[in-house]
């Protein structure tokens, strides 16, 4: 399996990848939380899919960023993979 770092530091040396994924960064930040904590829980897409009630081509969309999860979704994700959901909001500089 291809470590999700090693993946990432592939793709980060096209630019066009660099400049979207700089326009997408939070949505990516939660991309790569879902994967990793998919990944430490020692999961396959289908492993996980089966404790959530979903498919594996449904788990692949959400981590690849192709769909927005609703909050019960991220929650069981997160309670399939031993893991709690947490939310906050940022101040940004204005």
């Amino acid at each position: 399996m291809t470590k999700l770092k090693e993946l990432k530091d592939r793709f980060m040396q096209d630019p066009a990848f660099r400049e979207e994924y700089a326009r997408a960064d939070e949505e990516y930040a939660l991309v790569e939380a879902l994967v990793r904590a998919r990944a430490a829980a020692n999961l396959t897409q289908a492993e996980l899919a089966r404790r959530i009630g979903t498919t594996q081509s449904a788990i692949a969309r959400l981590e690849g960023g192709k769909v927005s999860p609703s909050f019960a979704t991220l929650r069981r994700y997160a309670r399939a993979t031993g893991t709690r959901l947490t939310v906050g909001l940022v101040q940004t500089d204005r």
